[in-house]
């Protein structure tokens, strides 16, 4: 023994473990965690099955575009023509008011577009086949005798 002060600490009786060697860091690996399997079923739109004929349909899409469209021309000419301020101001708002209302429309029906296509089921009107039937009608084997497919 010396003279020196840390002289009289004694070891620990439990040493703590190494720790593991920490992992080597991939940048190229994915760090978004895996995705949940999609359901085949209908598409859920509020806790609910979408259903096309509680909301807008094409008619009503397309005449929110000509308007807004109208809209779009009328107010930067309401400015250039000198119309009182208040009226190219309600232009300007309607245009905001119809580019919200336009955007929820679209949304729906693409999601009317969406159930459509994950259902495979056919068009009301339609006479011709639809696409998922010319892709389901390519996988199927060709019936012996019938005619041959190139």
């Amino acid at each position: 023994m010396t003279d020196q002060p840390g002289d009289d600490v004694q070891p620990p009786s439990n040493p703590q473990p190494p720790s593991p060697p920490a992992l080597p860091f991939d940048p190229d690996a994915d760090p978004t965690p895996p995705r949940r399997p999609r359901t085949t079923g209908p598409v859920q739109y509020r806790g609910e099955d979408l259903q096309p004929e509680r909301g807008p349909g094409l008619g009503c899409f397309r005449f929110q575009l000509a308007v807004l469209a109208v809209f779009v021309v009328l107010t930067p000419l309401s400015v250039g023509w000198g119309w009182p301020s208040e009226v190219s101001a309600a232009l300007l708002f309607a245009v905001i008011v119809l580019l919200l209302v336009t955007g929820q429309t679209i949304i729906f029906l693409l999601r009317l577009v969406a159930a459509d296509r994950r259902g495979r089921r056919r068009p009301l009107a339609s006479e011709t086949r639809t696409v998922g039937e010319l892709e389901d009608s390519a996988e199927a084997p060709a019936e012996p005798g019938g005619p041959v497919q190139q």
